[in-house]
């Protein structure tokens, strides 16, 4: 069986600067064990392997596989972990809006796939192979279980990044009150949006691959244009208002459009308190 380097086109953490040998057999061990269980699934489906053959397959045990993958779902939808990680990094950063630093992580996961593509003898077949990865997760019920528990758990994640993006700005304001209350409706709202991102990244990439755009650049090109558009879609209402509608405490169930910062539908005689400045399809990330 030829295994290929799957690892390599998913969002990988940096490997540490003072990575010792035990550190690195261990990193290299996983994703072994991931490309090898990625090879068996695509070859004879999901359901149909063990955890025990993949074991086998890497002259290891099967504790061992689980030592390094809590489930066997885990062992092929792998970069949970390291989206969260920097998703919540990325929204950290108070000098970006949210909406251009989940395009700057998606940026950098399309940088990754596209490289990998463009380093392939054979850019055609190994589009092919990228294809039949996202139809077997689409096809098997319990990866898709999986990957709807994972997008939860991402959205989490972003929804307390936000909510602590408005604890600043509150304390800022001279409330330093620990805890705060739980996120309100807009910054649910927006974490579900940022996360959807994902969604209409993996899909364009989906449909560009069945028509047959392989080219790397192009694939690149096409994607990107489709992220971008989904995205400026999000950004007056995400970028302009997440912060404020946090910072004056949205957990009491009911805000205005003032406390939003959001304007309203044109028409109703109402305008937006603010007009701040927010990202545009021309300047956000490639």
């Amino acid at each position: 069986m030829t295994t290929v380097d799957w690892s390599a086109w998913r969002r990988q953490e940096p490997a540490p600067g003072a990575e010792g040998l035990r550190e690195r057999k261990k990193r290299l061990l996983r994703q072994r064990l991931s490309d090898t269980a990625t090879e068996m699934f695509l070859e004879r489906g999901f359901d149909a392997v063990r955890v025990s053959e993949i074991a086998r397959a890497c002259d290891v045990s099967e504790k061992t596989v689980f030592n390094h993958f809590p489930t066997k779902e885990s062992l092929i939808l792998d970069r949970g972990e390291a989206t969260s990680a920097a998703l919540r990094a990325g929204l950290a950063e108070t000098d970006r809006s949210p909406v251009e630093a989940t395009l700057e992580i998606l940026a950098e996961e399309l940088r990754t796939l596209t490289s990998w593509l463009a380093a392939q003898d054979d850019p055609r077949d190994a589009a092919a192979r990228i294809g039949r990865f996202g139809a077997l997760t689409r096809s098997t019920p319990s990866l898709r279980a999986y990957h709807l528990d994972m997008t939860e758990r991402l959205v989490a994640v972003a929804a307390e990044a936000l909510a602590r993006r408005g604890e600043g700005a509150r304390t800022e304001d001279g409330d330093d009150r620990p805890g705060g209350p739980p996120p309100g409706p807009e910054v649910q709202i927006a974490a579900i949006a940022l996360v959807g991102l994902w969604s209409v990244q993996y899909r364009s990439l989906a449909r560009h691959l069945a028509e047959g755009t392989c080219a790397p650049d192009r694939l690149h090109e096409a994607v990107t244009a489709d992220v971008r558009r989904a995205a400026a879609l999000l950004a007056r209402g995400i970028d302009t208002g997440i912060d404020t509608s946090v910072a004056c405490g949205t957990d009491t169930g009911t805000t205005s459009d003032s406390e939003t910062g959001l304007a309203t539908p044109a028409g109703t005689g109402r305008t937006s308190p603010r007009t701040p400045v927010h990202p545009t399809v021309q300047n956000m990330p490639r």
